[in-house]
């Protein structure tokens, strides 16, 4: 079996079970947040220790880190109000910064915490447990996935220069505006599919959330470059580690999140972007 034949196989059997997931809400779907966010502390703690050190071994700040975040996952899980999540977040990454300086051990566990923490509850409170959620999680999806395809297929038939060489070789500009197009245009028909009445204002975020999600991308790309890693992971066939697979959706997903903050509430932000 080629690569490219596994990675699409590991493709839509991921993407079947997200979209089951999704339409569950609630519990099921808190839980596969919490998963992510513990997947990608985990993968991001492998990359950034030591390999004597390993991703589970008591670094310089023991196992704090490892604790915070799985207090972090089980609240996320149990459904704890946005205001909660948020203050456990920043004050968890306050602590393992203050400790990082204070002991010489850096800002890598905090960034990492950051970054999987707000991975984790931007998707869960996107989400909720009504149809507005519903709605917000398949519009990420249909933007960054088809994001990923149009830009890959775009970016191998057109080709052109290269869209950032030093951190990802293989990502060119043609790919990045193919990509985008094609955000957009899945965003729009995932819209009027739900029958969004704000259609135009959902293109335009559909093509920031397209722009964010390849940042976000290179963003994981540069996290593996800086620690001299090619995948995140190896528990998705095909893939590499869970970073990899889910690192354009949780940029977005932040995004997306913020916004429909902005718009609306903390805990309940799809409302103000999809009144359905």
């Amino acid at each position: 079996m080629s690569n490219l034949q596994l990675r699409t196989i590991s493709a839509v059997i991921l993407a079947v079970a997200a979209l089951a997931l999704t339409w569950a809400g609630g519990l099921p779907f808190r839980l596969l947040s919490a998963g992510i966010a513990l997947g990608i502390f985990y993968e991001w703690s492998r990359m950034s220790r030591t390999r004597a050190e390993g991703a589970w071994a008591p670094g310089r700040l023991g196992f704090v880190p490892e604790a915070l975040i799985l207090i972090f996952a089980v609240a996320l899980a149990l459904g704890a109000p946005a205001i909660v999540l948020i203050g456990l977040a920043v004050l968890s990454a306050a602590v393992l910064w203050l400790s990082g300086r204070i002991r010489e051990a850096g800002a890598w566990d905090a960034a990492g915490f950051a970054y999987a923490a707000l991975s984790g509850l931007s998707l869960a409170l996107l989400r909720g447990n009504d149809a507005a959620g519903l709605a917000a999680i398949l519009f990420l999806f249909a933007v960054v996935w088809s994001t990923d395809i149009f830009a890959y297929f775009v970016g191998r038939s057109v080709g052109g220069p290269k869209l950032a060489p030093a951190i990802s070789p293989g990502k060119t500009r043609s790919g990045a505006v193919g990509g985008a197009v094609g955000g957009i245009v899945a965003g729009v028909l995932l819209a009027l599919a739900v029958g969004a009445g704000n259609v135009a204002m959902l293109a335009g975020v559909a093509l920031l959330l397209s722009a964010i999600s390849q940042a976000g991308d290179l963003f994981e790309s540069w996290v593996k470059r800086r620690h001299g890693y090619k995948d995140s992971g190896s528990i998705i066939p095909g893939h590499g580690g869970v970073m990899d697979r889910v690192d354009g959706l949780v940029a977005a997903a932040f995004a997306l999140y913020v916004i429909g903050w902005l718009s609306g509430s903390a805990d309940h932000p799809a409302q103000a972007l999809f009144p359905v």
